[in-house]
């Protein structure tokens, strides 16, 4: 069931059975300069409605501008203040508790999301107001994606770009695929990344000057449609669970007391 497909009269008796929501959330940034800025967020929002298409349960819609200042300086990149990012994840989550919804699942297809979903999940559950929780389609499957690319790329390899040629081959510029490869980084060893223990670089650019990770050319719509499928078949998984627990076993556990001396 997606949301904003309803008229809100029909919209009582889901609430009468079910209190989960999925929420997509991704980004617009670069994405090397073979995908879409709307890479991440297409993503999101094609893992949220089939899963909420295969359980029956509510997908909100997505939010499509995330925390991308690490990318700020490709063209069209838009991004928000952390602060504020977090602010409007939490204010949207209240609205759909005032609702009725008391869990949540943020579909997230962008890494720079990651510490602030589960910043805003944490404040909320210790409120005891809403269990929300950040699942991260690759890390639901990383042996398959590991199995299908020999250099995946942590961003625009050949991952996300499978997935763009199988949810929206339409976007993907396939004349410059080797362009990604060629102008990008693809020995991920050698990226400025530590020096003595210390994490020492900021932005992608400062490792890849057109923005793309990995070797795009491992790329399939087919390969694609792997991925997407076994993810699917994990948040679905989730979704499910998460609908059947009991609330009061996913709010925080009671203060931790010392054990009396047996002696």
């Amino acid at each position: 069931m997606y949301l904003g497909d309803e008229a809100w009269p029909d919209l009582g008796s889901y609430f009468e059975a079910h209190s989960l929501a999925i929420v997509p959330l991704g980004s617009t940034e670069q994405h090397g300069p073979h995908l879409p800025l709307a890479t991440d967020h297409l993503i999101a929002e094609g893992f949220a409605r089939e899963a909420a298409e295969r359980t029956g349960l509510l997908c909100t819609p997505t939010i499509n501008v995330g925390v991308s200042t690490h990318h700020r300086q490709f063209t069209g990149t838009a991004s928000v203040d952390p602060q504020a990012f977090r602010d409007y994840v939490e204010s949207f989550t209240r609205n759909l508790a005032y609702q009725g919804v008391d869990r949540v699942i943020y579909v997230n297809a962008h890494g720079g999301n990651v510490e602030h979903l589960r910043e805003v999940g944490r404040k909320l559950r210790n409120e005891e107001l809403v269990y929300a929780i950040e699942w991260m389609w690759d890390e639901s499957i990383p042996d398959l994606v590991d199995d299908l690319f020999a250099v995946n790329g942590p961003h625009a390899g050949p991952k996300e770009t499978a997935l763009i040629q199988h949810l929206a081959g339409d976007l993907v510029h396939d004349d410059r695929i080797e362009e990604a490869r060629d102008g990008g980084l693809t020995n991920l060893g050698r990226a400025h990344g530590r020096k003595f223990g210390a994490r020492t670089f900021y932005d992608a650019a400062e490792n890849s000057e057109n923005g793309a990770f990995g070797d795009q050319t491992d790329a399939s719509a087919a390969k694609g449609e792997t991925l997407f499928e076994a993810a699917t078949d994990q948040l679905v998984h989730l979704c499910e669970w998460l609908d059947e627990q009991d609330f009061e076993d996913l709010t925080p556990k009671p203060h931790v007391r010392e054990r009396s001396d047996p002696s």
